[in-house]
């Protein structure tokens, strides 16, 4: 797939996280499921003793420092989640995180079966993409513990 590129700095609307020492960016439409994966990322790991946290749900600031793209949650929604139906609630997190992984939550018809190695460019950072069924949080969950060797997977 041929290399995407979003806006340079500033506010984007996203999900972060550190899983082990893997940071990982989930993007997609509202409604897609990027909350939901990442709280089932981090209950996954959690119950096998795996580090993982959430940076920022819903919007953070992205910048590239030295070819890194750094992410952060703003002050007002540090340390929240949005849960459908209930809203906001407090969890664990880091105030900042290096990201090297872009997760693109997309249409499943929009999928390849197997993906080539795909780029975007985010911050003025180029990170390695994966695209996934949006809400459909087994299958990306199973996917992104594959990529990311994650146990079952190793």
């Amino acid at each position: 797939m041929p290399e995407q590129t979003v806006p340079t700095a500033g506010n984007i609307h996203a999900t972060a996280l550190l899983v082990g020492d893997h940071g990982l960016l989930i993007t997609g439409s509202s409604g897609s499921g990027k909350t939901t994966l990442a709280l089932a990322l981090i209950d996954h790991c959690g119950a096998r003793g795996l580090f993982s946290r959430l940076i920022g749900d819903d919007q953070l600031f992205i910048v590239g420092r030295g070819g890194r793209l750094l992410c952060r949650a703003p002050a007002a929604i540090a340390g929240l989640a949005e849960v459908s139906g209930i809203g906001p609630q407090p969890l664990p997190f880091e105030p900042a995180g290096v990201i090297d992984l872009l997760v693109r939550l997309v249409p499943a018809q929009e999928m390849a079966r197997f993906q080539e190695d795909a780029t975007e460019t985010i911050g003025g950072c180029l990170l390695p993409r994966i695209d996934l069924p949006r809400q459909n949080v087994v299958a990306a969950l199973t996917a992104l513990m594959a990529r990311l060797s994650i146990p079952p997977f190793s």
